[in-house]
């Protein structure tokens, strides 16, 4: 019997895959192409075994899909641009080129021990000047196609990184990277027109059915479609009327106060002139422009000294404030505060005293608001007390309805639909990004830089020993030839955001050498993504963005009218948690929790322990794999303990792969032990003579099943029932009476549906059982559906209606013959001691009943 050796295994069925280029991906038009994509890590440098159960669930299907016959796409590389590469260089005086290639070539060490079916050759990282040199060439073609633009906004802004943030990036009203007070900064910044697809994005939903449901309603929520009103309050003195959009304008005569926003023209206006006003809105911009800010901070108001005239009674004055929770980019930047009905308005208007005006009761539950506002889904009917157009009883959606129709009649205000999605700004103050291709000019303006200049690559003589963008101190950098008048110019310092890096890289990888962004014919072929994997997290921004991206191409000639909506299914993986073992004993010299990974402890008398110190281990019930925390488990040392396969079967076997996996040191002993075992009755069945044959039909028809149930898994991500299958029928293979042929049959077809999650293992079957050729180029078994059919049929036999034996017959087995075995059970005879039945009733192929 030869010896499960995982390390001699692996390395020689990887070198046998990379000397025949088995994952070479070639353009072949004669065979139906597949696209498998997991979404490309960002290299920090150490892979964990989430990254694990990510790629080898995408490995999982490009196998199965060489198997059957397709063409298939499995391409790998890097989301490389970024703060955190800044803060190492900064942290350790590195640069962050140095440190992001270094870390590239530590993860891709990490990941070929894991024999991933990946085809290295069109590997690249984001910061790639090849890379990012060709998104240079995209933002030209979209300025030169009216889809990217430059204008002064608000933005939130990071003090400390001297950069703006997208609001994902801020945290409790804190930069995610420093923890440093977000503040409010109006800047010159590049946007592209993504708000233009709003209504196109959020149709087009409900054509990705093989899309999580979950995913397309936070997109859909995010994208946030509404309509409200639009309509203006004329102002008691000569200034020009406030326009204000509300998605309840039926709540208008509960109205407090106008409130317009610290960014607002009017707020601007009287602030030159008004050193209280101007201390006070400075107090406003430090606060962040997330909605978890705006909803967190303290509501502050100013009251203007403005009146307006309420629409519906001229002789109603309402006071103008100005409000920190309103921002300027929804809607206009102004509205109407019913703080009966809506909780902000209700603290602004308790704190400042303002009145409180109910415009419509819960029918079930009719009292005054006090301190909290009654905001009930507008699905939900409520008791209308203050509606001008005369309603009763009726839901909020239809007073809307209403009262949008009343205002249009009336002609003091217009029906409008508005998205919560926002232009998408792309300007960061960063070094280690992708630098936007333009030059500002004193003659010419803002100027494109010619496409044969690209790529305009970073600088590396760079320093970091200051905050804020090493770009606006570089020496010479910046400095250039106007690109249209040949003058001295200066380039555009601000580089891309990130989420630009990888809205595109999916359809650069189906050309990743060509000199233009895609080769079109390339893109035909490749595109779409068949599959796609990746975590929950990126179900708005990046999935909203690359959607954006993909149409924006296509605009300009570099993606198929097909390819619109780029990625054809989608699937969102849970995550491997693991125990965190925090020391009971001590902590750190400034009074911090200790941490220790899971090699560190042993388990022992009742408890865990620090091996070294015998020091006592609080166990924290598993939690979600984290640095600061050490419960991470290396998938290196995985390896050279157990083997990748072990690893690979693991993370797939111990729930379905949209659901959290914990990971265990006993799991993945388990998980080799069963390996070893397959290993031994394969060397087995290898070594054995043929002999007489024996229940070869009972081991084929499992066999049968087995390929049936295991390709239903597979095919539906059911990854952990397809490998509980696998787990039966070796039971079934190594308990089997069959002959020497039949077993060996059926070890070749175990060796083949196992290969997609333990493909060396299987290779080594294969081959040691004489099977021809590499096993990876070998057709997928198919299913006899006539050897699936069942010949026998259990009975249940009950007795006075309760179950008390059961029997196994042909299941043609004529129904007299049927009563003769059951009259003869033992169950049966002992029961009726020489009496007949009262009845016996027999079901044909479902159940026998005796009554006695």
């Amino acid at each position: 019997m030869s010896r499960y050796s995982t390390a001699e295994i692996e390395a020689k069925w990887q070198e046998a895959w990379a000397k025949a280029q088995t994952f070479k991906a070639v353009r072949d038009e004669s065979k139906p192409k597949y696209y498998v994509l997991e979404m490309f890590p960002y290299p920090s440098g150490k892979l964990h075994i989430g990254h694990v159960r990510n790629y080898t669930m995408g490995d999982v299907i490009a196998r199965y899909k060489i198997s059957t016959g397709h063409n298939v796409l499995h391409p790998m590389g890097f989301d490389a641009f970024g703060m955190p590469a800044e803060n190492a260089a900064m942290a350790i005086g590195g640069h962050p080129k140095e440190w992001t290639y270094s870390n590239i070539d530590t993860m891709v060490e990490q990941m070929k021990p894991l024999g991933l079916s990946l085809d290295w050759s069109r590997m690249f990282a984001t910061c790639d000047p090849e890379y990012y040199g060709q998104q240079q060439a995209l933002f030209l073609d979209f300025l030169e196609h009216d889809l990217v633009y430059r204008k002064n906004a608000v933005v939130n802004w990071d003090p400390v990184d001297m950069t703006v943030l997208a609001n994902e990036q801020v945290e409790g009203g804190r930069g995610w990277r420093s923890g440093a007070l977000v503040e409010r900064r109006e800047l010159t910044q590049w946007f592209f027109k993504i708000s233009d697809y709003s209504e196109e994005l959020l149709d087009a939903l409900d054509t990705l059915e093989n899309w999580p449901a979950k995913v397309r309603l936070m997109q859909e929520n995010w994208i946030g479609k509404s309509r409200g009103l639009e309509f203006s309050f004329d102002r008691t003195d000569d200034g020009d009327p406030i326009t204000v959009y509300t998605t309840r304008p039926d709540t208008l005569m509960g109205a407090s106060f106008v409130g317009i926003s610290p960014d607002h023209p009017i707020s601007k206006e009287l602030e030159a002139d008004n050193p209280e006003l101007a201390g006070f809105l400075t107090e406003c911009r430090k606060g962040g422009t997330t909605e978890e800010a705006i909803e967190t901070a303290e509501k502050l108001g100013y009251d203007t000294g403005i009146r307006v005239k309420h629409p519906l009674d001229p002789n109603w004055e309402l006071p103008v404030w100005i409000a920190n929770f309103i921002l300027m980019d929804y809607g206009t930047g102004a509205i109407f505060a019913c703080p009966a009905h809506d909780q902000r308005d209700l603290d602004f208007c308790r704190k400042y005293d303002l009145p409180v005006i109910d415009t419509f009761f819960d029918l079930d539950n009719p009292k005054p608001v006090e301190t909290e506002a009654f905001v009930p889904p507008k699905e939900q009917k409520v008791k209308w007390i203050n509606h001008f157009a005369g309603l009763d009883e009726a839901t909020g959606q239809e007073a809307i309805d209403v009262t949008i129709d009343f205002a249009e009649q009336a002609g003091w205000g217009k029906g409008v639909t508005k998205f919560r999605l926002r232009d998408w700004g792309l300007s960061r103050q960063r070094y280690w990004g992708c630098p936007i291709p333009v030059v500002h000019c004193e003659s010419c303006g803002v100027v494109p830089e010619k496409k044969e200049n690209l790529p305009i690559e970073l600088p590396d003589d760079v320093s970091f020993d200051k905050p804020g963008n090493p770009l606006d101190r570089h020496p010479t950098w910046r400095d250039c030839a106007c690109p249209s008048c040949g003058a001295p110019a200066k380039r555009e310092t601000d580089t891309m955001d990130t989420f630009v890096d990888s809205s595109w890289y999916f359809a650069r990888f189906t050309a990743p050498r060509a000199e233009t962004p895609t080769s079109m014919e390339d893109a035909e072929y490749w595109m779409n993504v068949d599959q796609y994997i990746g975590g929950i997290e990126h179900a708005i921004l990046h999935l909203l963005y690359s959607r954006f991206f993909a149409r924006a191409m296509h605009i300009c000639g570099h993606l198929p009218e097909k390819s619109k909506e780029p990625f054809d299914a989608l699937f969102t993986q849970g995550m491997v948690t693991h125990a965190i073992f925090k020391n009971a004993e001590r902590t750190d010299e400034n009074g911090r929790a200790i941490y220790h990974y899971p090699a560190e402890v042993e388990e022992r008398d009742g408890g865990v322990f620090v091996k070294k110190t015998g020091e006592r281990i609080e166990v924290i019930p598993s939690a979600k794999m984290s640095k600061s925390k050490n419960n991470v488990v290396d998938p290196v040392e995985i390896i050279k303990s157990y083997g990748a396969d072990t690893a690979r079967w693991f993370v797939l076997s111990d729930s379905p792969p949209e659901r959290d996996v914990e990971w265990t040191a006993s799991g993945a002993e388990a998980a080799y032990k069963h390996l070893a075992r397959v290993h031994r009755i394969s060397s087995d069945i290898a070594g054995a003579q043929d002999g007489p044959q024996g229940a070869d039909e009972e081991l084929l028809r499992e066999m049968h099943k087995a390929i049936r149930d295991v390709t239903l898994g597979i095919e539906s991500f059911g990854f952990n029932a397809s490998i509980a299958k696998l787990y039966a029928f070796t039971n079934t293979l190594a308990k089997s009476k069959a002959g020497a042929a039949a077993k060996r049959e059926a070890a070749l077809v175990l060796a083949q549906l196992m290969s997609p999650m333990t493909p060396h293992l299987s290779e080594e079957i294969w081959s040691m059982l004489g099977g021809e050729g590499l096993l990876i180029d070998a057709p997928w078994p198919e299913a006899d559906e006539a050897m699936l059919v069942e010949s026998t049929v259990t009975l249940p036999i009950q007795i006075n209606g309760k179950r008390r034996a059961e029997i196994s017959v042909p299941k043609d087995m004529p129904k007299e013959e049927v009563e003769k075995l059951v009259l003869a059970h033992e169950a049966v005879t002992s029961r009726l001691e020489g009496a007949q039945p009262k009845k016996l009733i027999v079901v044909p192929g479902r159940i026998v009943n005796v009554v006695l």
